[in-house]
């Protein structure tokens, strides 16, 4: 009966599963999932599914059974169209099941086709930490644990009975000596720093920045999918530009002009200081609606050339549609770098439903 359990679990959790992936780029286009993200899972509502069942009753004749006309209803002649006196029963609920974050993150690489990301230097390279956690009988001398030996050693001469308490002198012998052993953890040289980067001007409406919520919420569950480690920072700024926290980075609403350029300021201090390109990936996203004060395009341009697209993996630029009409920073960087850059990415992010296409043209070089 247990066997009988098991296989109908792991078929439900297969017909759930099913009707996630088909879904999926529902969610990835409307954000249902955040919010609902915990340490390592994800709740995502699912609509109720439908399974066969008897019900069990007086039998007063069925399909098939007694006098009838084709096209005759069956049953009561319910015609479903929510006409009638309020009843007391359920509806019908959403079920809200619990996802690894690891495994949403597979369903996303097959929907969209994105390539495993091959880290840049020595990323795959782990050094060996060592950690004292255990006790051994053999080891080097400079490594006897003399408490543990002088505990043993009092154990035995008890144990033998030629411990005096009036005399108690402990002498260790060789089988008493105990010493501190080790377990090597490996400790991967190089990991994942994601640095985004928004325009909170007065421009910026809360559809845009619901915009750039559920697309990093995305493009995070792929890179941690990736990398053992992933750390991030947040970079706000409309002509000055500030680190926050993630609370801060979703919810904050500015207003004044917009300077582009403070928050490259910022994004190569946290470099400087937290990241050495050496040791890490380093990845940026940055959204904006494209609106940077004219004469600032030059200094971006100079920065992003000398400094912070060399020390990127990617440097991804995301200008979100305006209802105000958009900026011509997207235009500054064609110009600049091309179309095709290698490391710069740009995608014009038209509205929720855009979201989709841009991560796979943000994740889909596999770098």
């Amino acid at each position: 009966m247990g066997l009988k359990i098991d296989r109908d679990v792991h078929r439900f959790r297969e017909i759930v599963r099913g009707r996630i992936r088909d879904n999926l780029r529902k969610y990835i286009t409307h954000g249902e999932m955040i919010g609902r993200k915990g340490k390592d899972l994800v709740s995502i509502p699912v609509p109720s599914l439908d399974v066969p069942h008897f019900k069990y009753g007086k039998n007063k004749g069925g399909v098939g059974q007694g006098d009838g006309e084709v096209g005759d209803p069956i049953g009561k002649g319910d015609d479903g169209d929510g006409a009638g006196q309020a009843g007391n029963e359920p509806g019908r609920h959403i079920l809200e099941v619990d996802v690894p974050l690891e495994e949403l993150a597979a369903m996303m690489g097959d929907e969209l086709e994105l390539p495993k990301i091959e880290p840049k230097g020595d990323a795959n390279i782990s050094q060996y930490k060592n950690r004292y956690d255990s006790i051994r009988s053999t080891g080097p001398e400079s490594l006897r644990h003399f408490r543990r030996t002088y505990v043993k050693a009092l154990r035995r001469q008890i144990a033998s009975g030629i411990y005096n308490p009036k005399n108690p002198i402990i002498v260790p012998v060789r089988e008493d000596t105990r010493y501190r052993s080790w377990t090597s953890i490996p400790q991967p040289e190089a990991n994942a720093a994601i640095i985004y980067i928004m325009d909170v001007s007065g421009s910026m409406t809360d559809d845009q920045k619901e915009i750039v919520r559920t697309e990093a919420f995305w493009i995070d569950t792929w890179l941690r999918s990736q990398y053992k480690g992933v750390e991030r920072r947040y970079v706000i700024h409309d002509a000055g530009a500030k680190e926050v926290d993630e609370n801060t980075f979703y919810h904050t609403r500015e207003s004044g002009g917009t300077r582009i350029s403070s928050a490259y300021k910022v994004a190569q201090q946290i470099l400087e200081k937290e990241f050495p390109i050496s040791e890490w990936n380093i990845y940026c996203f940055q959204f904006s609606d494209g609106d940077n004060w004219g004469e600032d395009n030059r200094t971006c341009m100079k920065m992003l050339e000398n400094t912070l697209i060399p020390a990127c993996n990617l440097f991804c630029y995301g200008q979100v549609e305006s209802p105000y009409g958009s900026g011509e920073y997207m235009k500054s960087l064609v110009n600049q770098f091309g179309k095709n850059h290698e490391t710069l990415i740009l995608s014009h992010i038209e509205d929720k439903d855009a979201i989709y296409d841009s991560i796979k043209q943000f994740l889909g070089k596999g770098k």
